[in-house]
């Protein structure tokens, strides 16, 4: 019965064309999450790691057009750090898909040469910039909440944390903190986890939002109540030259953040509880 049911959905002669192009040239695809990827980078990647504006957004894609098709397509502009395809359980691709090239001029290109391209009689497809969100909106942290220790706490609890901005004021609860990340994928990665771990380890019931808007005005900062280095409004921490990268990423959770909060959980080291397991994994 279910065989049945895919035959009428899926186009098994373009199922069949993908296998074979698989075979044939080696590609590995990764299923993960409703996508189907390649690279990030494929194996034979020699090129940079693609920084912001790199990725473009591609759409109008014939449901029964697979990768066999769109990766030499995409390819022909230059080398692909990564392709990510969205399926159906059904078999069939959702319509759209992601490429990701090793530099903005090259995403540039893709975009100039392929919107409009005709795959197949009927259909041409919509190439353009990819959004790639990278900064969330924390909000309804305490009026107390500083900078550098929400910093330290999210470089904890997170991965690709990059810096911290603080606002506060009419229409805010407390303070909303507007955190950058290092890609779309460990921003999407915190916004699925940092709502449960804040209420878990802090008893704080947080709101995350994807930000749009990434440059708060300086009316809407929240003044420090000490100097802070550096001086500007959006928060970075340096590099440990030698450190090893995981010990790097886990500072220990700020004793004043604990205590502004009223959390239950404030260790005085970088390594009891919750350090500890992570170091593990």
């Amino acid at each position: 019965m279910m065989e049945r049911e895919q035959r009428q959905v899926l186009n098994l002669e373009r199922v069949q064309a993908l296998e074979t192009w698989l075979k044939v040239t080696n590609t590995k695809l990764t299923q993960v999450n409703g996508q189907r990827k390649y690279g990030g980078p494929p194996e034979v990647w020699d090129g940079p790691t693609p920084g912001a504006r790199c990725e473009v957004f591609i759409s109008q894609i014939p449901r029964d057009t697979y990768e066999d098709l769109l990766i030499p397509l995409f390819r022909s502009v230059g080398p692909l750090w990564e392709f990510r395809l969205m399926m159906n359980f059904s078999g069939q691709n959702r319509g759209f898909a992601y490429a990701k090239y090793s530099s903005s001029s090259v995403a540039a290109n893709a975009v100039r040469l392929l919107h409009g391209h005709m795959l197949e009689p009927g259909f041409h497809l919509s190439v353009r910039r990819s959004t790639e969100k990278r900064h969330l909106c924390i909000g309804d942290l305490p009026a107390t909440t500083e900078q550098e220790d929400l910093l330290k706490v999210l470089r904890v609890l997170a991965e690709g944390v990059e810096g911290v901005s603080l606002k506060a004021g009419p229409g805010i609860d407390g303070v909303s903190a507007i955190v950058a990340f290092s890609s779309h994928h460990t921003a999407s990665m915190a916004k699925k986890m940092l709502v449960e771990a804040f209420k878990k380890q802090f008893a704080l019931n947080v709101s995350i939002k994807w930000q749009l808007t990434v440059k708060p005005g300086p009316d809407e900062l929240l003044p420090p109540q000490k100097p802070l280095k550096p001086p500007h409004h959006i928060l970075t921490s340096p590099q440990p030259s030698v450190l090893p990268p995981r010990l790097a990423r886990l500072p220990s959770i700020p004793p004043g953040f604990c205590r502004a909060v009223g959390g239950p959980y404030c260790p005085p080291t970088p390594f009891p509880s919750l350090l500890l397991h992570l170091l593990l994994l």
